[in-house]
């Protein structure tokens, strides 16, 4: 990725140079000042702070468009691999240490599958942009529950459980106001992070406890468990299994492995928080706006997968768990470590606006599910019809 957008810095040096002092200028404004320092080196001179884009100026609206793709495509990509490899490494150590395949599932793969929405608001907020932070969290979860789980229901009916529905679902509702009030009141201060990932910690433990009961041989199974399931569903790899191999190598590999994945989902997140920023900048939206929408939806990606996966193999438990699971990973964990780390303001707008609907979907996922202990395709259809109205209004306003 850096070698092309070196190629392509050049190719501006070359272009605009014999245009006159105001060249740098230009340049600066096609690559992004992540690339000051390189093309003071190429020129042997300092470099102004751009101005704003023109219009007429194809030239330079292919380079932003160019280094903007590349930026928010190989960062996606970086985080999806990169946590699908330290997955992978992670599940593989924890079987040699004699972790339960229970508690991997639970803990390792649950939370794993996790890690680009986490990285990717830990990042935001460290460089100070809490629209893409916040509203990453936000925009997953209202992409969790109108998009990912409408699909599903639009592929296969989704058959509800009443006391999973009773447990996981209602619960959802419950941090989704909390969360929220979190956001109308003091933000996500280092103790409210505190107190989320306290709140994650005794659902984990419940979970835990919950499965290893008659009830989940049953097939009542936590939300917990379902997303895990849905994870190791479409990639086989993640399901843990009795260790094999013996000597340094067989530690080797998987420590290699999940290192391999962390270097990736960092270097993924500094990539897609900066193109998001930029596209803030050049598009003229607001980094809220970029963060609910392109950044969330990015960063669900394996959820969406997963739970689509899932409908088509008619296992609707798997498939509304593994939102459901999400999103209680998502406010808690993903909220409560980014408030641990960055403690960082929830921009009025996310507050007023978007936390409410978040609720809503919350809610109407549990009485959509509650009637008829089902969802049925045309309530997967209304999921898809209003998210994408939700969408179309952000970009309105």
């Amino acid at each position: 990725m850096l070698g092309t957008q070196f190629s392509v810095l050049t190719a501006c040096v070359d272009t605009i140079k014999p245009t006159g002092s105001a060249w740098r200028d230009q340049a600066v404004e096609i690559v992004g000042p992540r690339f000051r320092t390189m093309l003071e080196g190429l020129t042997g001179s300092g470099v102004p702070r751009g101005s704003a884009l023109r219009s007429g100026d194809g030239w330079r609206m292919e380079g932003w468009r160019l280094n903007i793709a590349l930026l928010l495509i190989g960062g996606l990509a970086l985080l999806i691999l990169g946590g699908e490899l330290l997955v992978r490494g992670s599940v593989r150590l924890a079987e040699r240490v004699g972790i339960s395949p229970l508690l991997i599932g639970l803990t390792l793969v649950g939370f794993g599958t996790s890690t680009p929405e986490l990285v990717t608001s830990v990042q935001a907020a460290l460089i100070g942009s809490p629209g893409i932070a916040v509203g990453n969290i936000i925009g997953s979860n209202i992409a969790n529950i109108l998009l990912i789980l409408g699909l599903s229901a639009l592929i296969f009916p989704l058959a509800v459980q009443r006391n999973a529905l009773k447990r996981d679902g209602l619960f959802v509702v419950i941090v989704a106001l909390l969360f929220s009030a979190a956001g109308w009141t003091v933000g996500l201060e280092r103790w409210v992070g505190a107190a989320f990932v306290l709140f994650l910690v005794l659902y984990m433990v419940y979970a835990y406890r919950q499965e290893r009961t008659a009830a989940a041989g049953a097939g009542d199974h936590t939300a917990a468990f379902e997303k895990a399931e849905a994870a190791e569903g479409v990639d086989p790899g993640l399901r843990p299994a009795p260790p094999h191999g013996h000597g340094v190598l067989a530690w080797l590999v998987p420590v290699a492995t999940a290192v391999a994945g962390l270097v990736a989902i960092i270097f993924g997140g500094q990539f897609l928080v900066e193109g998001a920023v930029e596209l803030a900048r050049v598009a003229g939206l607001s980094e809220a706006v970029i963060g609910l929408t392109i950044v969330a939806v990015g960063t669900s990606l394996p959820e969406l997968v997963t739970s689509v996966v899932a409908a088509i193999r008619r296992q609707a438990d798997v498939a509304l768990g593994n939102v459901l699971g999400s999103s209680i990973y998502n406010a808690l964990g993903i909220g409560g470590i980014t408030a641990l780390i960055a403690p960082t303001p929830v921009p009025q707008r996310i507050a007023q606006l978007d936390m409410p609907i978040m609720l809503a979907a919350s809610v109407l996922l549990v009485l959509f599910a509650w009637t008829g202990q089902r969802i049925s395709r045309a309530e997967g259809a209304a999921f898809v019809g209003l998210y994408v109205a939700y969408v179309v209004w952000l970009l309105a306003a």
